[in-house]
């Protein structure tokens, strides 16, 4: 198991909001950062802390992806036309990893993300185990037979605490999903608001 995947919790701790909706870390536990310094008093957050606090967010709701990676999806949403916010946002939501647990294949995208590094995972019938590569928009994605008969997988199907986005269509009997088309900012069903634009400002600087 990966630090990226133990220290979820301990991402939502520190900024205070349960990013993926979660009853696991509990509302008086948000209310102080981890570790030994994480209930001392904080000043009010100046225009820096406030985008970074942007960016920490939606980095880590998508499994806490390296800044590395983070900022190559800056600069492609920059490089691209139209609203670079907007752009960022469809980018991260057409990883392989986000459409897997779009699609309810998984209960976190923690478990999408391994579900996909251990070649569970097909794109168009083609085994693709790089959770970052990109979906395109008619793309489907399908589990192999094995991943089918996991108790998690089933368990994500079955689960009603989320519902499948309309830029998705999922077929929970085959396992099977079709990326219909890459979603703006309003459609992306975040349990926490996300501040695409402080992130760009962060970046900017």
């Amino acid at each position: 198991m990966t630090k990226r995947h133990t220290a979820k919790h301990k991402i939502s701790r520190r900024l205070r909001e349960s990013l993926w909706g979660t009853n696991k870390v509990r509302a008086n536990r948000l209310e102080s950062g981890p570790g030994q310094h994480g209930a001392r008093r904080k000043g009010k957050p100046t225009d820096f802390g406030t985008q970074l606090a942007a960016k920490q967010k939606l980095k880590g709701y998508y499994g806490n992806i390296t800044e590395r990676q983070f900022r190559k999806i800056y600069a492609e949403a920059s490089r691209r036309r139209g609203d670079t916010g907007e752009n960022m946002i469809g980018l991260l939501e057409s990883r392989l990893d986000a459409v897997v647990y779009r699609a309810k294949f998984a209960q976190t995208v923690f478990a999408a993300r391994q579900l996909v590094s251990h070649g569970h995972v097909r794109v168009n019938g083609k085994r693709l185990n790089v959770a970052s590569a990109l979906v395109k928009a008619g793309d489907t994605v399908t589990l192999t037979d094995k991943a089918r008969q996991l108790v998690a997988v089933m368990g994500a199907a079955q689960s009603p605490e989320r519902d499948v986005p309309d830029y998705i269509e999922a077929d929970h009997g085959k396992m099977a999903a079709k990326y219909v088309r890459v979603p703006k900012l309003a459609e992306v069903p975040y349990p926490v608001q996300m501040s695409p634009n402080l992130v760009i400002e962060f970046y900017s600087r």
